[in-house]
């Protein structure tokens, strides 16, 4: 889906063919980073978990020397994004699935915003705060589920305790650092219940096209488990 979402927004705001320059910031294994540059963009990725970085280089050694040749790999916290990189180098910046391990993000936000180009693309993938009781309601812990109403803390998969961010919250910093709030998706609508390792079913077209409906109409976005939001420099 975040894919996909991107693709929209990528296509929705450079010229087609323009070969942008990429920064991900977090990219762990280096999903989006490879599929980004095998479109031809070329790609700067952040990880500061060594795991992340074999197993990111490990896919990269696998692609053509085109591709290979447009990735490079950084070792580093995003929260240093100014220590490595000149402001303003930057098309296109993602941190997906980054922001639920900072505890204070304001300062990461504004180091990502001044990375990017006039006119360019933030990519943010944050847990939804203001649904944090889906997950344990669906499943019954109704407990949990009362517990989640008035919080942004909650335990994730990996069974680390982790934060999850507002709409309005990441809303209101984005138009604080000169990125203001373009496009927000939902993620995860109507799959987050489901168990980890699952295969994918045999409807898995129409599955995608249930949730990528979902995850751009109202009220269904709002209780996705995760936020995908675009913002634009100014």
């Amino acid at each position: 889906m975040v894919a996909r979402q991107l693709d929209e927004q990528i296509a929705g705001r450079f010229p087609v063919g323009q070969r942008l320059r990429v920064l991900d910031v977090g990219m762990g294994q280096g999903t989006q980073a490879l599929r980004l540059a095998r479109a031809g963009h070329q790609v700067t990725g952040v990880e500061r978990e060594p795991a992340m970085i074999a197993a990111a280089s490990e896919a990269l050694a696998g692609e053509p020397e085109g591709i290979r040749e447009r990735v490079r790999i950084v070792e580093g916290d995003g929260r240093d994004t100014g220590v490595h990189f000149l402001p303003g180098g930057f098309d296109l910046v993602l941190c997906h699935g980054v922001l639920m391990y900072v505890e204070e993000p304001d300062a990461l936000l504004a180091g990502l915003a001044r990375m990017l180009a006039p006119g360019g693309l933030l990519s943010l993938l944050v847990r939804n705060a203001d649904a944090l009781a889906m997950r344990p309601g669906l499943s019954g812990d109704w407990a949990g589920a009362l517990d989640a109403f008035d919080t942004v803390s909650y335990r994730n998969r990996l069974g680390l305790d982790v934060r999850a961010d507002r709409l309005a919250a990441v809303t209101a910093a984005l138009a604080g650092i000169g990125a203001p709030l373009h496009s927000w998706y939902g993620v995860r609508v109507f799959t987050d219940t489901a168990p980890d390792g699952a295969g994918a079913p045999g409807d898995l077209e129409t599955l995608l096209a249930a949730e990528e409906r979902a995850g751009r109409t109202d009220p269904y976005r709002a209780v996705a488990a995760l936020l995908h939001l675009c913002g634009v420099r100014g």
